[in-house]
């Protein structure tokens, strides 16, 4: 019996719930206009954002937000959001499903 909680722990520790990331960031409104909730969209030429490995989207809103990526719509975007918003967006969108693939 030991052995099998053992396991089942090890388990869950490789394996972050998703719970972690259930309730939206309270700043999603305005990325999931373009980039969807779940961080698919339909709009050509706006990325998709579910999946993406959490450093990468972490890195790239900082880069938005200070203009060192001078796109004017994510830095109006993302500008005033402070970091702790930031790493909310940034796990809330890695924690989504990619979207299949077609």
């Amino acid at each position: 019996m030991r052995i099998l909680l053992t396991a089942a722990l090890c388990l869950l520790a490789a394996f972050p719930l998703r719970a972690q990331t259930a309730t939206p960031p309270a700043r999603l409104g305005l990325c999931a206009a373009c980039h969807g909730a779940n961080g698919h969209v339909s709009m050509p030429g706006v990325p998709h954002l579910a999946g993406q490995r959490l450093d990468y989207l972490r890195e790239a809103l900082k880069q938005y937000r200070d203009g060192r990526r001078n796109i004017p719509v994510m830095r109006a975007a993302i500008g005033p959001v402070s970091d702790a918003e930031l790493d909310a967006l940034a796990r809330w969108y890695s924690a989504q499903a990619p979207q299949a693939a077609p």
